[in-house]
Order: structure tokens, then sequence, then C-alpha cells
């Protein structure tokens, strides 16, 4: 079937199946592969885009049940990385390995979108994404360098 999707701004139309997860869509029929393909059962966060502005972990979520919704992926945030979470993110240092890192910072720019001034508390409950490199405290830094701005 045909569904017709906003990502980054752009409508692309895919014939796929309804039950198809919005990741693969993304990776593999719109060769966006900024978003990470990490456990496939939204534990990791590596496949974190947004729909609507929510952070939404794109695995386990259907083309069918993304609707209207709008969609940003980690391409769409800024292509030059000019978007403050992504400045906080080269400033701090913050990737190693880096598979989760457009997973963390899609989380981050929709927890500060939602709460520009976050506590610890507030950064603890809405990054769940898993860094197996552990680099948490950096990424709480630069949470707080992009709130800054």
């Amino acid at each position: 079937m045909a569904y017709t999707i906003r990502v980054n701004g752009t409508d692309h139309t895919v014939d796929v199946d309804g039950d198809t997860p919005l990741l693969w869509v993304l990776r593999d029929t719109l060769a966006m592969t900024g978003t990470k393909f990490g456990c496939g059962i939204a534990a990791c966060g590596a496949c974190t885009v947004h729909l609507d502005g929510v952070a939404t972990r794109s695995c386990i979520t259907t083309i069918e049940s993304v609707g209207k919704a709008a969609i940003t992926t980690i391409e769409g945030l800024s292509s030059v990385r000019s978007q403050r979470v992504q400045q906080a993110w080269i400033a701090e240092d913050v990737p190693q390995c880096g598979y989760c890192q457009s997973g963390m910072i899609m989380a981050a720019a929709a927890l500060l979108a939602q709460t520009p001034k976050p506590t610890d508390a507030d950064i603890d409950a809405a990054m769940t994404n898993i860094c197996r490199c552990g680099t948490y405290s950096r990424i709480r830094s630069a949470i707080y360098r992009a709130a800054a701005v």
C-alpha cells in the first residue's frame, strides 16, 4: 500500500506494508541512514526520531500509525550541524563510537523543546537512550550547554 509521509519538511510516497517499521522506511526506502538500528525493541533509542516534535522510537512505530505527523530525523535537525544540541555535542566531545549519537541528539532536542531549562531529574526522565560507551556525563553536560544557548 502507498503511504505519504512528511519527512524533514518534504512529502514522500512510499509503497510498503502498513506494519513496516518507520525505521526501515527511513533507512531502506528513503535512504536516510542517520537513524540507526540498535535493538529493534525500543530499548536502546538509537532509532529515535521526532513525530510532531515528540521523541519516538522508530523501530516499533509502524508506517500506518504515523498518519499525518511531521517526521524529523537527524538529517532534518540541521544538515550543517548548526542546531544548538549538535553544537553542544561537538563542544563537549560527546561521541566515542558514535552509534547511539543521532538518537541521543534527537532525544535531547525534544527534551529541550519541551523543557528549555531542564533539571537533572528532567534529563534522567527524558534521556532513556543507551550509550554503549558510557558517555552519560558528557551527554548531560552537552544538554546543559545547549540549554544555556
